[in-house]
């Protein structure tokens, strides 16, 4: 793709992140998390005073982002371990959100920006690096398999009510 800013977003993009991630979740996700749940886990995640928006101003969150026009497309970040995983080696990082717009999946945005948090944790000297995914993700655990990706536990993610398998995987670096 021709035109495309890779950058750490700021405070000031938050809005149109959010929204990316908004849309983004919601068409993953759809067809497997109930209306209302959906609704309730989104407003957390990414409303105003959401998730998003308190780890932009956080320092031990890193982010990068994928903009064309202005527009994000995608983004990562990269923070310290949350997981529940026992196991991970002190100072371990996690991926933290890979999104991509669903119209540039497979043009290699997700791509770059999964070397972009691999590099970044390379560059601080951890020995791990950990995500989290949807079992039923197929497609996001072919693309973290192909990144040398090893699922290594399994935890509950929760909305309202429901409850989903999610994968823990790992790469050693």
């Amino acid at each position: 793709m021709s035109d495309l800013e890779y950058r750490t977003p700021t405070e000031a993009d938050g809005a149109a992140l959010s929204a990316m991630a908004r849309k983004s979740f919601a068409a993953t996700f759809a067809s497997k998390i109930a209306p209302a749940e959906m609704g309730a886990y989104l407003d957390l995640a990414y409303g105003p005073s959401g998730h998003m928006q308190r780890d932009l101003g956080d320092p031990a969150v890193l982010w990068r982002a994928a903009f064309q026009d202005g527009k994000p497309l995608g983004y990562v970040k990269v923070m310290p371990m949350s997981l529940p995983y026992d196991a991970a080696v002190p100072g371990a990082l996690e991926v933290r959100q890979l999104y991509v717009n669903e119209d540039v999946k497979g043009a290699g945005v997700a791509a770059a920006l999964m070397a972009w948090a691999i590099d970044t944790a390379r560059a601080r000297g951890v020995g791990e690096l950990y995500l989290a995914v949807f079992d039923d993700n197929e497609r996001a655990v072919r693309f973290y398999s192909r990144h040398g990706f090893a699922k290594v536990g399994r935890f509950d993610f929760v909305t309202g009510g429901q409850v989903h398998d999610d994968g823990i995987w790992r790469l050693i670096l």
